[in-house]
């Protein structure tokens, strides 16, 4: 991995880091020194930004409190816990092995090496949940103090136990009352909605996501990681990559990490574009549109002429954003850019 970060240094262009994921897996296994090592060597061959937000995801199966506090003191100021759900049946039904005591507790260790600022990662619509328990998984959450939470419906993907033998899910009706009842109770506590999936205190939100949702560049570090990023010169271009994803091939030391770059061509920008920032609620301008895309608004013209007589999405002083109607249908808003 220090390989592959000093490989990619140049893709940076001289820019510094502003936010580090540490994510995919159960990076909590790592040892504070090889997190350390990682955070050292990003800020040898690339550096930070001041106060850049270094975010780790922890499993509570596996969360200890000294590896907390050591990661603190390696960097990390900021956690992901990965609780999924309070309920012990469910969470048996999920195939999680940690239970509703030991996410509780690793919260505790959060707190305890300093890492209040943490999110917590909560799924609804589970196999026969009512809305009852659901509220009821949220209230749990919130009583650990977290100033962030994931909270976003359960979905059956391909090549998983649920896709190969699919659970008993909520009805349909079942599930708008879930995500309307939730969204009311979390904003009543102060945690606003600022993405299809993401909840927050005034101020905490995720930097890291926000520059996905921005249309940022990130470089992609380890097995299967991805990343994107945009050159100005000699022409415009943005390039998606994806590393060696097998473990044995990642480990030679014979080839470059990079398995395969794709150039994001012209005709696609506008959808890669707003998969991303149409997912947040504030607004995006349209100048940011063209300096992250090298294309003129002028392309995309019809299809907000169109979404704009539809009602779902609204436009003012050079910038765009969906409506609330438009952000609950928002693949179909999507799918304007796909014609």
């Amino acid at each position: 991995m220090l390989a592959d970060i000093q490989q990619d240094a140049p893709l940076a262009q001289g820019r510094r880091i502003s936010t580090v994921f540490f994510g995919g897996g159960t990076p909590s296994l790592l040892s504070d020194r090889a997190v350390g090592d990682i955070i050292e060597a990003l800020n040898k061959y690339i550096g930070f930004e001041d106060n850049a937000e270094i975010t780790l995801e922890a499993n509570p199966g596996t969360a200890e409190a000294n590896k907390f506090k050591g990661f603190a003191r390696v960097g990390v100021n900021r956690l992901s816990i990965g609780v999924q759900s309070f309920d012990d049946t469910l969470l048996k039904v999920l195939g999680r092995i940690h239970n509703r005591d030991e996410a509780k507790r690793a919260a505790q260790y959060a707190h305890d090496a300093g890492l209040s600022n943490f999110n917590i990662d909560l799924m609804h619509g589970l196999p026969n949940q009512s809305q009852a328990q659901a509220l009821n998984d949220i209230d749990q959450a919130l009583a650990l103090s977290p100033q962030h939470l994931s909270w976003y419906q359960l979905t059956i993907e391909a090549n998983t136990e649920f896709y190969r033998a699919p659970p008993v899910l909520p009805e349909d009706d079942v599930l708008w009352a879930i995500q309307k009842a939730g969204q009311e109770h979390l904003a009543a506590q102060g945690f606003n909605q600022y993405e299809v999936s993401a909840y927050c205190q005034q101020g905490k939100e995720s930097q890291h996501n926000l520059n996905y949702w921005r249309y940022g560049d990130y470089l992609g570090v380890g097995p299967g990681a991805h990343g994107k990023y945009t050159q100005m010169t000699p022409e415009f271009s943005i390039t998606r990559t994806r590393k060696t994803r097998l473990p044995k091939d990642y480990l030679r030391t014979d080839r470059l990490l990079i398995r395969h770059e794709e150039s994001v061509e012209v005709e696609d920008r506008p959808f890669d574009y707003f998969i991303n920032t149409l997912r947040l609620r504030q607004s995006t301008s349209l100048s940011h549109f063209e300096n992250s895309t090298g294309l003129s608004r002028d392309v995309i013209a019809p299809q907000l002429k169109a979404l704009k007589e539809k009602g779902w999405l609204t436009e003012s002083n050079g910038s765009v954003k969906t409506t609330d109607q438009g952000y609950l249908y928002l693949n179909d808003v999507l799918s304007h850019w796909l014609d």
